[in-house]
């Protein structure tokens, strides 16, 4: 412990993977001036070359889940099939870009000829990128990694995982409740291991009044791969208008739009 009563990193520089940002100097309050400028310089670097990236990858379905399960899993298998009916009802499949449940709903959007993007971000353990992507960011924030999941979706699919997931679930359940965003469908597949969090949610925190059960309303929950998709579509194209377009790459701004056999996908009509 430091004096400020900070556990202290004892590791050397050249022990510390490089993409390993310290919390307790990012956390402890205001740096110097130049040290804030690097990182504002840093993150809207970032926050561009996200945008150039993903800008012609057409409306997304993002999968939230755990990096942790096997190929063998049953969530796995799940996540898999949610993947390959997503793209069959013409979106593009994003995700967290690592292994496990990401791995699956992009390698099934893939093996459905369909479009695979995924946004990874920078750990020094769990998270490699895997390989069934068509489009590939590196994020060194989590912030920006979470705005790019939700900027390019049209709906979202929870299946189970850990702190991550359950953040990046409840922070989009919180950007609807409070209109920040619009009413995007939301779906819970894996039931059983929801379910207790379910009665949490209506045993505990509508009873007690920290949220509405009209709040209960913003999601659904379901195992059926093609059931989650055509709520997904039908909810995400009713809303916003989507049809089938493909956005035109500027080439004077050094664009360059996926290619026609990366996949299908809807754009917003104009």
């Amino acid at each position: 412990m430091d004096r400020d009563g900070v556990q202290s990193d004892q590791r050397t520089a050249a022990e510390v993977p490089w993409n390993t940002v310290r919390p307790q100097k990012f956390l402890r309050g205001p740096q110097s001036r130049w040290r804030e400028l690097v990182m504002l310089v840093r993150a809207f670097t970032e926050m561009l070359r996200g945008f150039r990236h993903l800008h012609f990858v057409g409306p997304c379905i993002t999968v939230f889940g755990s990096a942790r399960f096997p190929e063998s899993h049953r969530y796995y298998q799940l996540a898999r099939q949610i993947g390959a009916a997503i793209v069959a009802e013409g979106f593009t499949v994003m995700t967290g870009g690592g292994p496990g449940i990401m791995e699956a709903a992009n390698r099934g959007a893939r093996e459905g000829g369909g479009r695979s993007v995924g946004c990874n971000i920078r750990l020094p353990f769990e998270q490699q990128p895997n390989r069934w992507l068509d489009v590939f960011v590196d994020f060194r924030y989590f912030f920006i990694r979470k705005l790019m999941l939700a900027k390019y979706s049209y709906g979202f699919v929870a299946l189970p995982g850990g702190f991550g997931t359950i953040d990046e679930l409840f922070e989009i359940l919180t950007l609807v409740q409070t209109r920040k965003v619009e009413e995007f469908p939301i779906v819970l597949a894996g039931s059983e291991y929801w379910n207790p969090l379910l009665g949490y949610l209506r045993e505990v925190m509508v009873s007690e009044g920290t949220i509405s059960a009209t709040d209960l309303q913003l999601f659904q929950v379901s195992d059926d791969p093609v059931e989650i998709a055509a709520v997904l579509s039908r909810t995400a194209k009713a809303q916003f208008g989507l049809r089938e377009q493909v956005s035109g790459a500027r080439w004077w701004l050094f664009e360059h739009s996926l290619s026609a056999d990366s996949g299908r996908g809807a754009n917003k009509g104009g």
